[in-house]
């Protein structure tokens, strides 16, 4: 593993990784994401992942979760599906708590780390890196990663994380044979061979919801490039590092300096998208 050479991600390294719909496109060959996320605790997230997905570009969203979350998604977003059907990447995990035991051995997650497909594992679903079979992306935070890494007897504080998030990220790419994209006010993306440092986020962003924002994003960008993953899947940590630079320009665009809501970085992701590509 290289471990000293770090790229810093910009708008110009991301635009080669948003996929631009060709004029014989539909919604299947644009993507279909997965997404079980939210429960009766936290409903919202289930509401922040699908809305954020729907606006970063793809062709379908199909949601799986309790009664609650799954009639709030369809409230704020009508074109989400509720029926199974064609998948080509799953999102797991947002707003579930990890000690759901029961929720995290259900059919349908169980269903979904099997089929060997790209997975992104967030929040609750952490603790299933080693079930899945496909291409992973993990997305802890600082104190996540540091039971993540207990899990396999690594012991280190969540403060020393913070302190040196490069070397975790890389310890938990490694451990885990995953890729990893470790959420701070500087977040890094770690794999087996890529290391990735994106710019500072606005302060302001550290605030409920966000991660969930993010976690849709990045669900978008994979279900659109599914076939350049499984090209290389080393492409999985470019277009989480696309995903984490557009989560932090949204920010930066709904803030103007001042205070933000998750709902509000999901509104401005278009307009990111579009300034990206128009440079």
């Amino acid at each position: 593993m290289q471990t000293d050479i770090w790229r810093t991600w910009s708008a110009r390294e991301a635009r080669a990784h948003i996929c631009v719909p060709l004029e014989d496109d539909h919604k299947y060959s644009r993507g279909v994401l997965g997404i079980i996320a939210g429960s009766n605790q936290y409903p919202g997230a289930a509401v922040l992942t699908c809305e954020a997905a729907m606006r970063t570009g793809l062709g379908m969203v199909r949601y799986f979760g309790p009664t609650y979350p799954q009639d709030l998604v369809l409230r704020q977003r009508p074109e989400v599906v509720t029926e199974p059907g064609k998948v080509q990447t799953w999102l797991l995990g947002s707003g579930i708590d990890p000690a759901n035991r029961g929720w995290l051995r259900t059919k349908s997650m169980k269903r979904a780390l099997s089929q060997g497909i790209p997975v992104i594992l967030d929040a609750g679903a952490l603790t299933l890196v080693s079930k899945s079979t496909g291409p992973t992306l993990i997305t802890p935070h600082y104190r996540e990663l540091q039971r993540l890494l207990k899990s396999r007897e690594i012991t280190v504080t969540a403060t020393a994380i913070e302190g040196d998030p490069k070397k975790w990220a890389q310890v938990a790419a490694k451990e885990f044979g995953a890729t990893v994209l470790l959420k701070g006010n500087v977040t890094v993306v770690a794999s087996n061979e890529s290391q990735i440092q994106l710019p500072a986020s606005p302060t302001w962003l550290a605030t409920a919801g966000t991660g969930d924002v993010l976690a849709g994003i990045l669900g978008a960008l994979i279900a659109t490039q599914v076939v350049e993953i499984e090209k290389n899947s080393e492409v999985l940590s470019a277009i989480a590092a696309t995903g984490s630079y557009i989560h932090s320009r949204a920010a930066e665009l709904a803030s103007g300096g001042g205070p933000i809501t998750a709902m509000d970085v999901a509104y401005s992701i278009p307009k990111v998208i579009g300034e990206i590509l128009s440079k």
